[in-house]
């Protein structure tokens, strides 16, 4: 007898995981970009303030936004080997993984570019 609920539990799974993702990329986004505000607030102050440099934000918000990508990347990873290992009675006729996983690498791959674009700027 066949039980799809395993299936769609590693589906929630990995959607799990795509929210995670895309959460610490939107964090290390918000860090790269705070650190950039703080620089240009202190350049707008008294000419005795300390000049404040964002590298050290930025490089934290670029870091985070690889570690979310690569969380998802891995996410995907484990989810390819754990669908394997279900048996092929237990898949639901209708099924298409390559969709989640789709929507997974497109994810992750915008956090790369996204990284690349922080680093750029």
């Amino acid at each position: 007898m066949s039980d799809p609920r395993v299936y769609f539990a590693a589906e929630r799974t990995l959607l799990a995981w795509i929210r995670t993702g895309l959460t610490v990329m939107g964090l290390g986004f918000v860090v790269a970009r705070f650190g950039l505000f703080l620089a240009l607030m202190s350049a707008a102050g008294p000419a005795h303030a300390i000049a404040f440099t964002h590298w050290h934000s930025s490089a934290l918000g670029i870091a985070l936004v690889l570690v979310g990508a690569g969380a998802i990347l891995g996410a995907v990873r484990n989810h390819r080997f754990y669908l394997r290992s279900i048996p092929p009675e237990d898949r639901p006729a209708a099924a298409m993984p390559s969709l989640t996983v789709l929507v997974a690498l497109a994810v992750a791959l915008t956090g790369l570019l996204l990284a690349g674009y922080l680093a750029v700027t």
